[in-house]
């Protein structure tokens, strides 16, 4: 079976963008990444809209600290494939748009920035554990399993 998360962007600003991210309609969590920029920026762009199959990714230099922080539920980072112009990127915890380099973080809460548009989320781990081991499980089962990320703002 496919499973297509929806992610929509909501508010992009100067130096982050926030977005939440659904399932069937029904909202999960928040969701924070860098900002966009028509050319990218190392460590500072967004990755750009559209439908990512996500695999779980049992290698790589973070792998085994999520393994570690998170032993009851990892099975592997959440990797989006064939990303356009970007490589290992993953939906993982983190609370700012400097603890992600085109990555996905996951929050409770969404925190705006009023000075310039963006912001960070809050509660970034309650929104990892609750939100990875959907992922991960259809994976496991044989689901395919996407994101489609959607700018509105």
């Amino acid at each position: 079976m496919d499973i297509t998360y929806s992610m929509y962007r909501y508010n992009s600003g100067d130096d982050s963008t926030l977005g939440f991210l659904t399932l069937y309609r029904q909202l999960l969590c928040y969701t924070c990444e860098d900002e966009y920029r028509e050319h990218k920026v190392m460590h500072e762009t967004r990755i750009p809209a559209g439908r990512y199959e996500i695999k779980l990714r049992p290698a790589g230099g973070i792998h085994p600290r999520y393994a570690k922080k998170f032993p009851d539920i990892h099975k592997g980072m959440l990797w989006l494939q064939d990303v356009p112009n970007f490589t290992w990127v993953y939906i993982h915890v983190g609370n700012t748009d400097d603890h992600s380099s085109g990555c996905i973080l996951l929050g409770a809460s969404p925190v705006p920035d009023k000075k310039d548009g963006g912001g960070s989320v809050a509660n970034s781990v309650d929104a990892y554990e609750k939100v990875y081991p959907m992922m991960a499980d259809a994976i496991e089962n044989g689901d395919r399993v996407y994101i489609e990320i959607v700018d509105v703002a």
